[in-house]
């Protein structure tokens, strides 16, 4: 056996935190977590934007609801994990749905409340140049006010898209948590490369897909970098 070959098969059976063995083998089984994980993560996240927006706009254009509506999101972002998926089970069983309706009712609190504080950001003069221009309310949303309010749009859901990828952990529970289920079949048999690999892994998906969100936002919002640029001259 050569010297590397002793090294490698040594960091298995002391059950180091770094093994290069552990990585070369268990390569398939790495990337199908953090495949899931992902898959997970995006559908979440796309959904909760998808129930935000409405939300945030029906609490808009009706004041008296928002304050109900910013409660009870705040309110199911306080419920432990393991109590909303067991509210959740009798309807959605042990399937990924399940921790996806979780992880979306997770992300409503961060989402509504930025998108209500981009919309109330819109200058009023914006506003008032487009219903001179001729525009109704639904263009005046999309091409005025959504626009203008993409920076703290954009800054929920990189906020939401971080924690989203934090919380898809906790769907080990019924074994639909991505990497997270290797992270507690780790902890469980005491592995402790599994447990520090995985871990490693969900720390840079939450950093690759902030970066990866920052850049889109600065391509969607050029006037913020020219006005910063404004600013600094």
């Amino acid at each position: 056996m050569s010297t590397r070959a002793a090294v490698t098969e040594n960091c298995l059976t002391a059950n180091d935190w770094i093994c290069g063995e552990y990585l070369r083998t268990r390569a398939p089984e790495l990337t199908d977590a953090t495949v899931e994980h992902l898959w997970i993560t995006v559908v979440s996240v796309l959904i909760g934007v998808a129930v935000a927006l409405p939300l945030a706009l029906l609490a808009r254009a009706r004041p008296a609801f928002a304050g109900p509506l910013l409660g009870l999101t705040t309110l199911l972002y306080t419920i432990p994990s393991l109590a909303m998926f067991s509210l959740l089970l009798p309807l959605f069983g042990l399937s990924a749905a399940l921790v996806v309706t979780g992880l979306v009712l997770y992300s409503l609190t961060i989402l509504v409340r930025n998108i209500l504080a981009g919309l109330a950001a819109v200058p009023d003069e914006a506003r008032e140049a487009a219903r001179g221009m001729g525009y109704g309310p639904v263009r005046i949303l999309w091409e005025v006010e959504l626009p203008l309010a993409l920076p703290a749009l954009m800054a929920g859901v990189r906020m939401a898209t971080v924690s989203t990828v934090a919380l898809t952990t906790v769907g080990a529970l019924i074994g639909r948590g991505g990497l997270g289920d290797l992270i507690d079949e780790g902890v469980q048999t005491t592995f402790k490369a599994q447990v520090l690999t995985a871990s490693v892994l969900c720390v840079l998906l939450a950093v690759v897909a902030d970066l990866l969100l920052l850049g889109l936002q600065r391509l969607l919002t050029p006037w913020t970098r020219i006005r910063r640029a404004g600013e600094a001259v």
